[in-house]
């Protein structure tokens, strides 16, 4: 029996010695290799925090003390050691455990996460209230160092250590050391200091000095002040957090066990706010992920004995790299922007082939649009490629710094509409809604790869106003035959002199068009432009009964709404159905799945239609 086979929750570890710590380590890293190569999910993340993990849950009694994962895909073991072992192997599967934390799947995941930088805004938040309510237990923040590329995690570091003496912070290092002088010494000095005898030693002079009238207080102030300079002079840069009045400790392999477990011993022993600086290796523990870390990061199913991946073949994320490639090759003024996301956003050969312009800003969205200002405004023309989701985080940006100074920034927004298994937090389902706020600024929605070569083309050539080209992720559905993209803001389908006319775009035009084909007396439009919707579309649909209008979007603020305000302000009475999400967050599932549950799946289509017709028989 395994070590591993003994552990249902945390208290389970509490007794293991370090030897018996190190096999539950290795039947772990078993485990998450052996579930995400048939789920896919975060494997590299994972794999270098699995002692991390251990340690957190030996040191520290969760949920009292409590642990916030910053980004939460990195809380692969922490659920295996919270009681969800047994459900692991339904990872990211429809009525399964997420990928990422879920305060509704434990009370051990103390936010639902999926975006990054968060973590130490939340748990100086934790933090404070426990201090307000003097109630037990430490907060700790779990932060990758490319978290740190977003400003939000600085803006909370500036206030994070006042009166927050139950405020642990690990920053989990995986690339690169802060400082290239944290080495022996500064492990030495951590050693030193995190042990009980320097904690004995230390008191004891502050309490033979508290006794000393006058000169005790002067002497103790002299000690403090060379003990900080020590400091300075060993962690050299990581004192920065010093100055922001943490108490430095670092930098600690995250692999070594007895490390971790002393350096959190010694931290949950403290009165006042403790940055941890540890170094992991991605993958570890898999010499695939150890090899090639970007692409274990998130993967799809893989062959867990050799790694080898599923063959892929083009999507729309790469169909876009090719595109932007080739326009890059004939005009010098475009330039591609991404944030930490290259691989993901299909900008990888960008990045090789032109790098002076190829910007990786890093988890910074909101510079990236920002910034991508600054390009236009000196006559470049930049791309700024970004899943829907993580669009969301730089609306401010890309009202005031984009489109009201009427700048040509052309955002290329990957995974609109359903994801998939990612779950709630990242599907694209609201990019729609909120960039049809936005004056200024023109939303394409193309439907196959021959489509986003021609829009991302006229996005950047035609107008001189921002534009937005938004896309599905994986790979284009069955199209129909002969179609090719020319340059139209919108195409119809069939007789449009039927009485039922389907209203669609994106992705969801291969459903309806699927179930077009099996209906009568309908026909199909299908935008190619949908902001701003031309009044043309008005005209065609006026003369049908019945208008079905499909989205994957929420409902609220899409296009289906814009379009029935704008049958209501011209008088144009007809049988409106709008059918797209409500007000809710989607749950994670295959997007075949999902497209069935709102209704938005071919046969769904059918039934929709032949009902309206059946009732008015």
């Amino acid at each position: 029996m395994s070590v591993l086979d003994g552990v249902h929750s945390p208290g389970d570890i509490k007794n293991l010695n370090n030897s018996e710590l190190e096999v539950l380590c290795s039947d772990i890293r078993k485990q998450l290799v052996e579930t995400v190569s048939q789920t896919g999910g975060h494997l590299a993340s994972n794999l270098g925090v699995v002692e991390l993990s251990v340690a957190l849950h030996k040191v520290f009694d969760s949920p009292i003390d409590q642990i916030v994962f910053d980004v939460g895909h990195q809380c692969y073991t922490h659920k295996i050691l919270t009681g969800r072992k047994e459900r692991f192997s339904t990872l990211r599967q429809e009525g399964g455990i997420s990928g990422f934390t879920r305060t509704d799947e434990s009370e051990h995941d103390i936010f639902s996460s999926g975006h990054s930088s968060v973590s130490v805004s939340q748990a100086i938040g934790l933090a404070k209230a426990k201090r307000i309510k003097a109630e037990k237990g430490k907060v700790i923040a779990v932060i990758g160092d490319g978290a740190l590329t977003g400003g939000l995690a600085y803006e909370a570091f500036n206030n994070g250590s006042y009166d927050c003496g139950n405020l642990i912070i690990i920053l989990n290092d995986n690339k690169m050391s802060i400082s290239r002088n944290v080495g022996s010494m500064s492990r030495h000095l951590t050693n030193i200091r995190t042990s009980k005898q320097y904690f004995n030693l230390k008191s004891g002079v502050s309490r033979v000095l508290a006794r000393l009238p006058k000169i005790g207080s002067v002497i103790n102030r002299c000690l403090t002040f060379v003990n900080s300079e020590i400091r300075k002079k060993v962690y050299n840069n990581a004192t920065f957090f010093e100055e922001l009045g943490f108490r430095y400790y670092g930098l600690i392999d995250g692999h070594d066990l007895e490390s971790l477990i002393s350096v959190l011993t010694a931290a949950k022993t403290q009165h006042h706010a403790v940055l941890i600086h540890i170094s992991t290796v991605k993958g570890k523990g898999y010499n695939p992920a150890e090899k090639n870390p970007t692409q274990f990061h998130g993967i799809g199913k893989f062959n867990a004995v050799t790694g080898e991946c599923n063959a892929g073949g083009s999507n729309f994320s790469s169909i876009f790299g090719e595109t932007v490639c080739r326009l890059a090759e004939k005009d010098g003024r475009i330039c591609c922007v991404t944030a930490a996301m290259a691989e993901g956003t299909g900008l990888s050969e960008f990045a090789g082939r032109f790098p002076k312009r190829f910007f990786d800003v890093g988890i910074a969205e909101q510079h990236a649009v920002t910034f991508s200002s600054g390009l236009a405004k000196n006559g470049m023309v930049p791309i700024f490629a970004v899943y829907s989701t993580f669009l969301q985080r730089s609306y401010d940006q890309l009202i005031h710094d984009v489109a009201m100074q009427n700048l040509k920034v052309i955002f290329g927004i990957d995974r609109a509409g359903f994801v998939g298994e990612d779950g709630e937090s990242h599907q694209g389902v609201f990019d729609v809604s909120f960039l049809n706020t936005v004056p200024n600024l023109t939303v394409y929605s193309p439907s196959c790869y021959n489509e986003l070569q021609g829009m991302l083309n006229e996005a950047v050539y035609n107008g001189s106003n921002a534009a937005a080209v938004r896309y599905p992720r994986g790979k284009e559905k069955r199209m129909p035959e002969g179609y090719s993209y020319d340059g139209s803001d919108f195409s119809v389908f069939g007789d449009v002199n039927s009485k039922n006319c389907i209203i669609t775009y994106g992705r969801e035009f291969s459903e309806c068009y699927a179930a077009y084909e099996q209906l009568e007396n309908t026909f199909v439009i299908k935008l190619n432009k949908i902001k701003p919707v031309e009044t043309a579309v008005l005209n065609l649909a006026e003369n049908a009964k019945h208008i079905f209008f499909y989205e994957e979007s929420v409902k609220a603020g899409s296009v289906g709404e814009v379009f029935a305000a704008m049958l209501k302000e011209n008088n144009i009475n007809v049988n409106f159905r709008h059918i797209a999400v409500e007000n809710e967050f989607i749950k994670q599932a295959s997007v075949e799945s999902q497209l069935k549950k709102y209704k938005m799946d071919k046969d769904s289509i059918i039934k929709e239609v032949s009902d309206v017709k059946k009732n008015q028989a």
